[in-house]
């Protein structure tokens, strides 16, 4: 994380949406007698966003935190596509 004033960011604007970019810093904006702003990529916006979604159901929560549980634990092994397509009853056409 990079922290930096205001005046630092509007000199340097194109360095910092670069490092944002390129190397997924996160920039806090520091500004003299207002809130600090902070400065993210738009996918990791979006990604945010989309964790806080399927989060937000308690039920949908507790599912993907046992799955990442599992998958961290290397508990089960993987499954090739097309077995889960055909446990899902999934069809290519």
């Amino acid at each position: 994380m990079i922290a930096t004033t205001y005046t630092n960011v509007r000199t340097n604007l194109a360095e910092f949406l670069d490092a944002v970019t390129d190397n997924r810093e996160t920039v806090v904006i520091q500004r003299r007698g207002h809130e600090d702003v902070i400065m993210i990529s738009a996918d990791e916006l979006n990604s945010l966003l989309e964790t806080a979604h399927l989060l937000r159901s308690p039920k949908n929560a507790e599912r993907l935190l046992t799955a990442l549980e599992r998958a961290r634990a290397n508990s089960e092994s993987p499954q090739s596509v097309e077995t889960l397509k055909s446990e899902l009853g999934l069809t290519d056409g």
